[in-house]
């Protein structure tokens, strides 16, 4: 194999500096159409950085590469936000994809199912290390939120949420309220929010868990709060590891307090961390899981998955209380998560993950030798935390992109390379982009110093 020129699992070819002409050509009309926003963000980056930050246009994927329209293939290493678990347009999701095309694409929701949907919650019910667990799909991680907040409700009697600093759950409205990354995302939105949220600090170490823990205690003894929403570890938060007791420690205070723990493994889970789900591998069994992301390889799929006990509570209204949308279960979504799950499972892709992990942190530590940086993450959610805040961050991350690698910035702040390749990247595909990003550090110093 010759990682220079197989598409899929190249290092990065870049014949005209991105972004090129047809790149701007093709931003600048999407930037007269989609949501103003978008463009003022950009505009705030480059303000920020000092750098520019007009857009690539994807043109085609193949595996860890993306091709923009003006040919330069690139190395993603934020592959989809992290939902690119077997990199772009996998071969085996692909195939059940085409297969599932010629006999269905939507059935009838909750009313009439189809053997797809059937082999997908069955697949999924055995992730659930307890029995009887159930499951409710949907098409977004937002949607598995909320259908896991839904459940806290009907479960317990009670509409209150405690979640954490630094958070992100989606931006639909149940999971907005409990997001804790940026209140800008809520502010705006505050009276049409769930007013019973409160937010307690996300640990880092074992002074922080003490803090963390007397907050979730001390909400929980109040009264009225039915679910504590956690990331087992912060994702687009800036892949923050907490100390091993944190879950086990949160499972205790849930169960003393009779709320429901209700585990975000939308980032962590089906490998990413190195686990099929972080929370069981880190010594618990969440009343619910919420799953989505990389469950579709690309395709919108999502799953609350929960125990018997907090599922049981949908039963008490005689169905006329419901969760459900038009494209929930689809079957060719369904496929596609069925086709992912067997390609996780037969390539041992956790355990991959995991392992290759932990050799490129090591890596990256021995050779980003700049004070001030942190390394940190578990399996292929790595962050690197940079000294110079966000905007050095963000220019950085468009130095890389002149270089040919696709990188996105994270943490509460900002300054947090986050990366999250595909789960089968190959080693070498790594180390060069240690060397790519030292040298791009190297070309940033920090304001008001030299270069490292």
């Amino acid at each position: 194999m010759n990682l220079g020129e197989e598409l899929g699992r190249s290092l990065p070819r870049i014949r005209v500096p991105p972004p090129g002409p047809r790149s701007r050509e093709a931003g600048a009309r999407l930037a007269a159409l989609e949501s103003p926003s978008v463009d003022a963000r950009r505009e705030s980056r480059e303000n920020e950085s000092g750098e520019g930050h007009a857009p690539i246009v994807y043109a085609s994927g193949r595996g860890c590469n993306v091709v923009d329209v003006d040919d330069n293939v690139y190395v993603d290493l934020a592959a989809g936000f992290g939902a690119l678990l077997l990199g772009h347009v996998p071969e085996r999701v692909a195939s059940a994809i085409d297969a599932q095309r010629d006999r269905m694409w939507l059935a009838l929701g909750d009313v009439y199912g189809s053997d797809a949907k059937l082999a997908l919650c069955e697949r999924l019910a055995r992730l659930y290390p307890a029995p009887g667990a159930r499951v409710m799909l949907g098409s977004t991680g937002a949607d598995a939120v909320t259908a896991a907040l839904k459940t806290a409700v009907l479960a317990t009697g009670r509409a209150g949420v405690v979640a954490f600093d630094g958070a992100y759950h989606g931006l639909s409205y149940a999971p907005l309220a409990a997001c804790g990354l940026r209140s800008s995302f809520r502010d705006p939105f505050a009276e049409q929010l769930n007013p019973r949220v409160v937010f307690a600090p996300y640990p880092v170490d074992a002074a922080s868990l003490g803090r963390s823990m007397q907050a979730v205690d001390r909400a929980l003894a109040g009264g009225g709060f039915g679910a504590v929403l956690v990331e087992p570890i912060l994702g687009r938060g800036g892949c923050v590891v907490p100390p091993p007791a944190f879950l086990p420690d949160l499972s205790a205070v849930c169960a003393r307090h009779g709320a429901l723990l209700v585990c975000d493994e939308i980032w962590t889970g089906l490998g990413r961390s190195g686990a099929w789900l972080a929370s069981v591998a880190g010594g618990v069994v969440p009343d619910l899981v919420c799953l989505g992301k990389g469950l579709g390889a690309g395709l919108p799929i999502s799953a609350c998955i929960g125990s018997a006990r907090a599922m049981s509570a949908w039963a008490r209204h005689g169905g006329t209380t419901i969760h459900t949308a038009t494209h929930f279960g689809a079957p060719l979504a369904c496929a596609a998560a069925v086709a992912t799950l067997d390609a996780i499972e037969q390539a041992d892709l956790p355990a991959r993950a995991r392992e290759s992990g932990a050799l490129w942190m090591t890596s990256l530590r021995d050779r980003l030798g700049e004070p001030g940086i942190e390394v940190r993450g578990r399996g292929l959610m790595v962050g690197v935390a940079l000294a110079g805040g966000a905007p050095r961050a963000l220019a950085v991350t468009r130095r890389l992109l002149e270089r040919g690698w696709i990188v996105l910035t994270g943490g509460a702040r900002g300054d947090v390379l986050t990366l999250t390749p595909p789960l089968d990247v190959d080693p070498p595909i790594l180390s060069a982009f240690t060397e790519a990003l030292a040298g791009a550090l190297a070309e940033i110093p920090i304001r008001g110093g030299s270069p490292p």
